[in-house]
């Protein structure tokens, strides 16, 4: 891609002579957009002014979680010539590496969203036309599947097509380096660079669309997953399931009887693919409503426990039932109470080595590490940081779901490994009479109530996540919840993160790396005095709707 295809226009219109150059600009993408879809789609909007300036403000650009963007010609969006463009600077990038002389291959995964399965392909034909072999999964697949495979083919890099839990019109492209991670900078940058050098699409030679891999693969991940599950815990649990019309059902049905569980119920409205996500509003188990079908079915059959992954299964949610099987309370947990629970749940397995969380998530990790003298580790924001928080790494956690519970098997977050481990603690500690609820107790009678919630603006101009970032740095809070606010952390450069201490409560913002969001993640610690733990979590659920007015308040809102 020349400068001006690539989108790297800053233009703007306005002026007659604006006007003219973004006119120009277009109808430059336009000649060398491959897609007649796309060609179509954008001879239409060619007149439409503020249409125009969106869509060439700039290319999608590598974020927390690769390219990430609506499906919609230009440059600022997901589409056949922004994925011919980053595949040929990715396989340049690969054949500039020093180990340039092998013959590894690229793996290219995909999941059923809009567009996926023809976006793998084209990367697999500019591979092949580049000289480089491209394994292409099966069939729509999760992405921690893709993760796997870049390791167990010894391949050179991994492409995943998928936009996990974004609305239904937008798409992605994950990018793993050979250690099975996710690209991580300087990589990032350089294969930025080199699709900008790319050129125009035209001259980006073509080849086959590669080799689509057996079902080995599959089945090979399966009982790698099956095999995470001690044989010496009991197996009776009845769970209710849902893939929230993605692409997790047949992998985790197939997981779970490897590893001896009965089969699940599952959402049947849910149960196949679907790109348009019809019962909700947004297919992220995160959002309010999103679960709903999935409790309903769950108190219908009395099931012991509620599991959802999100559309590309790298994230669990998880619910259990209080009460009798008919008739009991559902209560959702929060992703940092399934992050602890599973790592409580491993350090009494005797699992030893490095536990590691991000800087957004729950402080109570660091203190059962001290306690228990296991290594910590806290990153940035993004499993990308997480798995190579050190090589002694065993597990790994961030508060929007995910869980890495066997980086051996995956160096990434897996709805699908972690949802198996959720089974085995449940269905313990049913054998015992207890609950996930009964467990954290302990956890809150040992270490305190450790509260956390999520403030979350989205917004339509991402001009708004910059001025509310400029407001919290400008005039942080003097105090959070009454109790002076400390020096405050800006991590700016690296990050554009704040993060407000005042004493053991805790703020930290940051835009999110995935969708057009502002994030603030809220902690408070409540002691739990004479073993009261009902007035104590409602005193950390008070003081949590406190924290978040006055943060609210702190980001001008």
């Amino acid at each position: 891609m020349t400068s001006t295809q690539s989108g790297d226009t800053g233009l703007v219109g306005g002026d007659e002579t604006g006007r003219r150059r973004l006119r120009t600009v277009a109808e430059a993408w336009l000649a060398d957009d491959p897609d007649p879809a796309s060609q179509a789609e954008l001879r239409s909007v060619l007149d439409d002014e503020a249409e125009l300036e969106d869509r060439f403000s700039g290319p999608l650009r590598f974020g927390t979680a690769g390219l990430r963007g609506p499906l919609r010609a230009g440059p600022n969006g997901m589409n056949l010539a922004v994925v011919r463009g980053a595949a040929a600077g990715l396989v340049r990038w690969l054949a500039a590496q020093p180990a340039a002389s092998d013959d590894r291959p690229l793996v290219i995964g995909y999941d059923a969203r809009h567009g996926s399965h023809a976006f793998a392909v084209e990367t697999a034909r500019v591979a092949t036309g580049a000289g480089r072999r491209a394994l292409l999964m099966p069939r729509p697949l999760p992405t921690p599947l893709l993760a796997f495979a870049v390791r167990r083919h010894g391949a050179a890099a991994g492409v995943m097509v998928t936009a996990s839990h974004n609305p239904p019109q937008d798409n992605g492209y994950k990018v793993y380096l050979d250690d099975g991670a996710q690209l991580v900078p300087p990589a990032d940058a350089e294969i930025e660079t080199a699709i900008r050098a790319v050129g125009p699409l035209a001259d980006v030679p073509l080849g086959p669309p590669g080799e689509v891999l057996g079902e080995e693969i599959v089945r090979a991940y399966i009982d790698a997953a099956a095999g995470v599950i001690d044989p010496g815990i009991p197996r009776d649990l009845a769970v209710a399931y849902t893939p929230m019309h993605g692409v997790g059902r047949e992998v985790f049905e197939a997981a779970l009887a490897a590893a001896g569980y009965p089969a699940p119920f599952v959402v049947a409205e849910q149960a196949e693919p679907d790109p348009d996500f019809p019962t909700v509003a947004f297919p992220n188990p995160e959002e309010p409503g999103a679960t709903d079908l999935l409790l309903a079915l769950a108190a219908r059959e009395g099931a012991d426990l509620a599991i959802a992954n999100d559309p590309d299964a790298d994230r669990c949610a998880v619910a259990y039932r209080t009460g009798p099987p008919l008739g009991g309370v559902w209560r959702q947990l929060r992703g940092d109470e399934v992050g602890v629970l599973l790592a409580d749940h491993l350090m009494r397995r005797g699992v030893r080595g490095r536990y590691a969380t991000t800087i957004v998530s729950s402080s109570l990790l660091s203190r059962l590490c001290a306690d228990r003298d296991r290594p910590y580790g806290e990153t940035l924001t993004g499993f990308k940081w997480i798995v190579r928080a050190g090589a002694d790494l065993v597990y790994g956690y961030e508060e929007a779901l995910g869980y890495c519970v066997a980086p051996e098997l995956v160096r990434d977050k897996d709805g699908i490994t972690a949802a198996l481990l959720v089974c085995e603690l449940a269905a313990g500690l049913k054998a015992e009479g207890r609950t996930l609820g009964d467990r954290l107790d302990e956890l809150a009678l040992h270490y305190g109530v450790h509260a956390t919630d999520q403030l979350s603006v989205r917004v339509s101009d991402l001009a708004e996540i910059a001025a509310m970032m400029a407001t919290v740095r400008a005039r942080p809070p003097a105090a959070l919840l009454d109790v002076a606010v400390g020096p405050v952390e800006d991590l700016h450069p690296d990050a554009d993160v704040v993060i407000l201490r005042a004493g053991t409560t805790r703020v930290v913002v940051r835009p999110s790396g995935t969708e057009p969001k502002l994030k603030a993640y809220l902690e408070v610690v409540e002691p739990v005095a004479g073993g009261d733990i009902p007035a104590a979590r409602e005193r950390a659920a008070a003081a949590l709707a406190a924290l978040r007015t006055e943060t609210a308040a702190a980001l001008g809102l």
